[in-house]
């Protein structure tokens, strides 16, 4: 008998086990209704915010090791063109000027800074069933990137992306269960003017999805004027302030230990304005960081700490993500390959160092170099965000659609990276050893009184929701019937998908008066 357990239909038994087991368990629909009844948030198999953290590449002599680099380092290296503003602040917390233009961080200012910085810090949803509350070692996933084309799968192409194509991965974002935020994954390029650009880059997000959002600025003089339109979304700037529900993904430094003038800039505008900031180091080792893997850590942690210096001596305990992003070259050819089994060593690295520290962080995994959501493409992005979330990462950014090293976005992928995160999520729940999940009443049960298998038992009926996670795109049928439902595509089922979830809606997630009052004071292109 060829039998299949599918998770929304009965487990096919023998009519002898059937007739025993209803009447125990109430029979079929009985055994259905309890399986497919709403499970609460604590009993789901999976859920945002679970505890990672049983993988641990380096061991606590090379945390502490690396530390200590990261701190002379600063101490001793510094770094270059800050702005006047953020010379001012930091050397009034204790930071020193030196006469090569580089500030310096002594290791009690450092330290100092640490003891005040936040380390509860919880990014909000528009809608509070999406906060994000990243302490500890609690894991979730989501978009990021700048990518300047969509990558087609039908035509297997390239084209530029829009505003449109923003909103829409957004509104994919919105409809699935794993992918927990939505940061801005392509730049609109249909929009022209870099104001307008940034203003519906916001637009596009938040109209797409009420779960957390992370974006750029262009400019820090286009902050003023995004912040009105987020006020507007907010209901006032005091609702606003109360539950801050978009972040600044800020490359507040250019790699090796260069500040960014005018993003430092732009974040102290964020912070003034209530805004949480992601402190983003992104060097590249082997080319805008050192080649070794370790001291590709030591320089993005340097230069994040020099971040919580920055923020903390501006205003204390102000949400920050400690965001070491250490990318990887090809020395071949000294492309980014961020694909690479290095890449996924490297985020798993500096997810422990955000744990040595006890600082929310954030670090990039599943970016595929592959350019097309193909074999590669699974291998590539499996491989870091499993490493990533059990590694215990806060936030593990870029983990869905991105493909040719973040040059291309894909619809399909992140779809498709739904399913791959479930599965990521399990592994990183790992294996719940209790007294009921290793009671032998059951075996003892199925051995001495009933039929020699698990497929009707209570146990397993009970377990089939709140202990296994289910594919909602991937193939898990038998050779027979995969023929008879037409053979179907992998890439076909992700197209049908997509499709179905932008055809429910096309309306952004705004009050129609509140849409028309922003599309009144903004030129908005969705």
């Amino acid at each position: 008998m060829d039998v299949t357990l599918d998770p929304l239909a009965a487990p096919p038994v023998e009519p002898a086990v059937i007739e025993k087991t209803s009447r125990r368990s109430g029979g079929r629909a009985g055994r259905v209704a309890v399986r497919t009844a709403p499970l609460a948030e604590n009993l789901r198999p999976i859920r945002p915010g679970m505890s990672g953290g049983q993988y641990s590449p380096l061991t606590d002599a090379n945390l502490l090791r690396i530390h200590e680099a990261a701190l002379d380092a600063l101490e001793t290296i510094g770094l270059s063109q800050a702005p006047a503003s953020g010379i001012e602040i930091m050397t009034g917390a204790g930071a020193v000027l030196g006469d090569d233009g580089r500030l310096r961080f002594p290791r009690a200012l450092v330290e100092d800074m640490l003891a005040v910085a936040n380390k509860n810090v919880v990014l909000f949803g528009r809608d509070s069933a999406y906060d994000l509350d990243l302490s500890g070692t609690r894991v979730h996933y989501g978009t990021a990137g700048a990518a300047v084309h969509v990558v087609d799968v039908e035509t297997r192409s390239y084209r530029d992306s829009t505003a449109r194509d923003l909103f829409d991965a957004a509104r994919i974002t919105h409809a699935l269960e794993n992918v927990h935020f939505f940061q801005r994954a392509m730049v609109c390029r249909d929009v022209t003017d870099n104001f307008e650009m940034d203003i519906n880059t916001l637009y596009a997000c938040c109209g797409g999805t009420t779960k957390h959002v992370g974006t750029s600025f262009s400019d820090p003089s286009h902050v003023a004027g995004c912040m009105g339109m987020l006020h507007m979304i907010a209901g006032g700037e005091d609702v606003w302030r109360a539950r801050p529900f978009v972040s600044n993904s800020n490359c507040f430094v250019v790699p090796p230990m260069k500040f960014a003038e005018e993003s430092c800039i732009t974040m102290e505008h964020c912070i003034r304005a209530g805004m949480p900031v992601l402190l983003l180091s992104a060097g590249q080792a082997g080319a805008t960081a050192p080649a070794p893997l370790a001291t590709a850590i030591v320089q993005a942690v340097a230069e994040c700490l020099a971040g919580v210096v920055y923020v903390n001596a501006m205003a204390p305990g102000h949400p920050a993500v400690f965001g070491t992003w250490p990318f990887l070259s090809d020395l071949r050819t000294g492309a980014m390959s961020g694909g690479s089994g290095e890449q996924a060593l490297l985020s798993a690295g500096c997810a422990q160092m955000h744990r040595f520290y006890g600082l929310p962080g954030g670090a990039a995994a599943g970016i595929a170099d592959a350019k097309l959501p193909d074999m590669q493409a699974g291998w590539e992005q499996a491989i870091s965000n499993t490493m990533a979330g059990l590694s215990g990462l806060n936030m593990v950014y870029e983990a869905v659609g991105m493909h040719a090293s973040l040059l291309g976005f894909c619809m399909e992928s992140l779809v498709l990276g739904d399913d791959l995160l479930g599965q990521v999520l399990r592994c990183v729940r790992g294996i719940d050893v209790t007294e009921d999940s290793v009671s032998i009443e059951a075996m003892r049960q199925v051995c001495l009184e009933g039929p020699g298998h698990y497929l009707g038992h209570p146990q397993t009926l009970s377990l089939m929701q709140r202990e296994y996670v289910y594919p909602a795109v991937a193939d898990r049928t038998s050779p027979k019937e995969w023929v008879e439902i037409g053979k179907p595509d992998l890439i076909q089922k992700a197209i049908a998908r997509k499709n179905r979830i932008l055809e429910q809606s096309t309306s952004p997630l705004f009050d129609p008066a509140l849409d028309a009052a922003i599309r009144a004071a903004f030129n908005i292109y969705v």
